[in-house]
């Protein structure tokens, strides 16, 4: 009994943080691809920037982890901020191929860009000493740097659900996405809405990218190894359904980590079959009711 409540325990608490760092990566691509509708399949380029700045200047300029963080955010919001008005504003509107090529190059080129500048194995991170070792739990020892990624997880549910519930801009930003031309006519930005928000979906896929390092590994291919589960948690969420995106990056997590630590000979095959039966059954999201 106690070694299965253990295991539950490790199933749980890995699941959930581990979900957590999918929720942060994919809460920004649900922004831009639900709310924004742009099928940004670039966003993974972000996440990969945002690890690779934050453990580059950790490793090569000896600067502490949270501001380490703080550095790759704003590098990579900046970054976007420059993309969306040299490429992305282009793809308003345009068909969905285009923008999917379009944003498929940029994965290349950034895949590209990372080889050269980091080599192709994976980048190593060196965790904060505060953020290594475990905490006795009770029923199992566990991981501090997972408790953190837990941490900053519901730190930043509470601080989305405030800014797009409770806030003018979340406010402006619903009423750019329904109807642009009457938002216009009111006198609000629509372009410095859509600027803000795209800044604030990348912002957050560095901010994942930078302090799931750890469990993510850091790597030249990270732009598409990690988008299949990026982009079924928006599919599986409903288009712009933040709420729900949350609940199913957890239950990726969990069932991804279940898999791998009941039935290790299959792996990572797990997830995947049961997001293939999920998206055939449930093709209007997970938690979006069907139409009568």
């Amino acid at each position: 009994m106690a070694s299965a409540a253990s295991s539950l325990t490790f199933i749980l608490l890995y699941g959930v943080s581990y979900g957590l760092v999918l929720f942060i990566i994919s809460i920004g691509l649900v922004i831009t691809m639900g709310l924004m509708r742009v099928m940004n399949l670039a966003h993974g380029a972000f996440a990969a920037i945002g690890g690779y700045i934050a453990v580059g200047v950790m490793t090569n300029f000896g600067i502490p982890f949270p501001l380490a963080v703080v550095a790759a955010v704003a590098g990579v919001v900046a970054l976007s901020v420059v993309l969306e008005r040299l490429v992305f504003v282009n793809l308003y509107g345009a068909p969905e191929l285009d923008q999917v090529l379009m944003t498929i190059g940029i994965n290349f080129i950034v895949i590209g860009g990372l080889t050269i500048f980091f080599g192709p194995n994976v980048y190593p991170i060196n965790l904060p000493d505060y953020l290594t070792g475990n905490v006795d739990l009770g029923i199992r020892n566990f991981e501090i740097y997972r408790l953190f990624v837990i941490a900053m997880g519901l730190i930043v549910v509470v601080g989305l659900w405030i800014m797009f519930e409770k806030t003018s801009f979340g406010a402006k930003l619903r009423a750019a996405v329904d109807n642009p031309s009457m938002t216009r006519v009111i006198g609000i930005n629509v372009n410095r809405v859509f600027i803000i928000a795209f800044g604030i979906g990348s912002g957050l896929a560095a901010l994942g990218g930078a302090i799931g390092a750890g469990m993510l590994p850091l790597e030249p291919y990270y732009p598409m190894k990690y988008l299949v589960l990026v982009l079924v948690v928006v599919a599986l969420s409903g288009f712009g359904n933040m709420r729900a995106s949350l609940a199913v990056a957890v239950l990726v997590g969990i069932v991804d980590t279940a898999g791998r630590f009941l039935v290790p000979s299959l792996g990572g095959f797990i997830i995947y079959i049961v997001l293939v039966v999920l998206m055939v059954l449930r093709p209007e999201g997970l938690f979006t009711k069907r139409a009568a």
